[in-house]
């Protein structure tokens, strides 16, 4: 029997989308994802997500794409650490288009 399925009384919460505010113009570096690297891309399946689950903004995508939301996004890179196959990259701001 799982968890829910428990009978006790107990609460989930998930991340919202730009809790911390809107980014402005003061980010440096933003995330940019190299789809061919990126597993749910390449096995065009549900598996891996890290960057959505360390993400403390929740501005990564669990979808098929994964996409950034650069409106919320801070530039912290997370993101960037904890993919497992280097898919993610942090790039200057200047110079690169919204």
């Amino acid at each position: 029997m799982g968890t829910r399925e428990c009978g006790h009384i107990c609460g989930e919460s998930l991340p919202g989308i730009g809790e911390g505010g809107k980014t402005g113009e003061w980010r440096d570096r933003r995330p940019v994802i190299d789809q061919s690297k990126c597993t749910p891309f390449r096995q065009n399946k549900p598996a891996c997500f890290l960057c959505w689950l360390y993400c403390p903004d929740a501005v990564m995508t669990r979808t098929i794409p994964v996409q950034v939301d650069l409106e919320y996004c801070k530039g912290c890179g997370i993101c960037e650490r904890v993919c497992p196959v280097g898919a993610i990259t942090m790039v200057d701001e200047k110079g690169v288009p919204l």
